[in-house]
């Protein structure tokens, strides 16, 4: 038979339902498509939910009467039946795998969903939502930086795209200006409280548009709002006002500096990234300053510097405290250990990242690029996993870069992050005999739109020396267009 339900005929004729993925005989009483290890595995891929889920995924009666309850453990129940997992794995999510990407254990998911008061926690209500992306145009609160007010109009329906709030809806909902009020009352000095709030989610917005955003048009925004934010320092400012400047020109330095550094002006990057270093000095914010030595680590592991990326990140740990840039300080460090062949350290490096990444609460703001998050920390896990000569690991973190990394259209959330994935898959299969698949895999990994030249060049060198071992012809092609692309700007 088709559609997923295999069977064959048993000894006395009987009908016998067998696992779509491992062909084993289902007992009696899986009414699924797979067998119990199989769904298991297949779960255990699926860390976190789906980052964006269309439309008509939320378009449901289920859904519009449990959010009209205003109860979040009706939501949780109505998610995990959704025809959607149903058709996925033959039945619906369970508690414990909702648990786990919650944060919740299989008691505490079953006490939500049942319980007669529902929960009222704003902030663990925003946590819950945020998790499982629900779009705030359903809610019955408001998300940090959103608004139901403005979500409103752009309700999900079945025949809807996927939209998001612009930038000045962004800003009228939470200050009551859009950009242009923003960018008179800069220009005129004119800063209250509702300015620096109108400035500080600018900065935010344009650090969450540096995984997707053209870098060659972001850089001229970034040094545009730049200059800006540090004419302000010469006007009369209070001492909060002045700090809150100072710390929004940080982010925006290290913006710009990320960004010229892609584009291969390593020069200009590394004077931006100084400049960052000071403002955060000045202002008092560790997460700028930490972030700066992190950038100064990543130059030196991108040119081949790896115990001075070692320095550099071990300065910024120590200057960051517990703020999150140390996570990503010790992934750098763990990427180091690996190139320089130190097992013992890359293992220790990233205990002390995944132990710190525990601690800390999942941010409002995953998609900033200054802000870490257990997807990002994964990224950098499969960058030492492939190095370290750890296939099955690369290739599981890579898969799963990509995965989250995907929207359900096929197109690219994190085209950077993906691109290295490629990168990752495209080494393990080299290794593994399959050099014209390795060869695809790289120049499409070469192709994308938003690059960040130097780190695709660091792991594009190791996919050519692993496709120089079955001989010049091989590699050929990739190694020409690799050639084009470095001096490709």
């Amino acid at each position: 038979m088709t559609g997923g339900d295999p069977r064959s005929e048993g000894a006395a004729g009987a009908s016998v339902r067998t696992c779509v993925a491992c062909l084993a005989v289902l007992a009696a009483d899986n009414d699924g498509r797979m067998c119990a290890r199989c769904l298991r595995d297949q779960r255990d891929q699926f860390r976190t939910p789906p980052m964006e889920l269309r439309n008509e995924f939320w378009a449901t009666d289920d859904f519009r009467a449990a959010f009209e309850s205003r109860h979040i453990g009706r939501v949780f129940k109505v998610y995990r039946n959704h025809p959607r997992h149903l058709q996925l794995f033959g039945k619906a999510l369970n508690q414990e795998l909702l648990g786990r990407w919650l944060g919740l254990t299989q008691t505490q998911v079953s006490r939500l969903e049942n319980s007669r008061a529902p929960e009222q926690n704003l902030k663990t209500l925003q946590n819950y939502a945020r998790i499982l992306h629900i779009p705030q145009s359903l809610l019955w609160f408001d998300l940090p930086g959103q608004s139901r007010v403005a979500a409103r109009a752009r309700i999900p329906s079945k025949t809807s795209g996927n939209e998001t709030l612009s930038q000045d809806s962004i800003l009228i909902a939470n200050t009551g200006m859009d950009t242009v009020e923003l960018l008179k009352r800069v220009r005129t000095s004119d800063v209250d409280a509702a300015t620096i709030d109108a400035l500080s989610i600018t900065v935010e917005q344009l650090c969450c548009d540096y995984a997707s955003v053209d870098a060659r048009h972001l850089v001229i925004a970034g040094r545009d709002w730049l200059g800006k934010v540090t004419e302000l320092l010469n006007g009369k400012l209070s001492l909060t006002q002045h700090r809150d400047i100072l710390s929004n020109a940080g982010m925006l330095a290290l913006l710009v500096g990320c960004l010229e550094y892609d584009l291969g002006d390593a020069r200009a990057a590394e004077a931006t990234r100084r400049m960052a270093l000071e403002l955060g000095r000045e202002s008092g914010e560790t997460g700028v300053v930490g972030w700066a030595h992190e950038m100064l680590a990543w130059f030196h592991l991108t040119s081949g510097n790896y115990r001075a990326a070692l320095a550099a990140a071990e300065s910024g740990i120590q200057a960051a405290g517990s703020h999150s840039v140390a996570v990503q300080l010790h992934a750098q460090q763990a990427k180091a250990y690996a190139r320089m062949g130190e097992a013992e350290q890359v293992h220790a490096a990233l205990e002390h990242g995944r132990e710190l990444l525990d601690r800390l609460p999942f941010p409002d703001r995953p998609d900033n690029h200054f802000v870490v998050d257990p997807d990002k920390f994964d990224f950098y896990a499969m960058d030492t996993y492939r190095v370290s000569g750890q296939d099955d690991l690369a290739t599981r973190n890579a898969e799963e870069v990509i995965r989250r990394g995907t929207n359900p259209w096929g197109e690219p959330i994190t085209p950077m992050r993906n691109a290295e994935a490629q990168l990752t898959l495209a080494v393990v299969a080299a290794r593994k005999g399959a050099p014209e698949d390795a060869t695809a895999l790289g120049l499409e990994a070469l192709r994308g739109d938003r690059q960040s030249r130097p780190s695709l060049l660091h792991a594009a060198r190791e996919l050519l020396n692993e496709l120089k071992a079955y001989g010049p012809k091989p590699g050929t092609e990739f190694a020409e267009y690799l050639d084009d692309f470095k001096h490709t700007k």
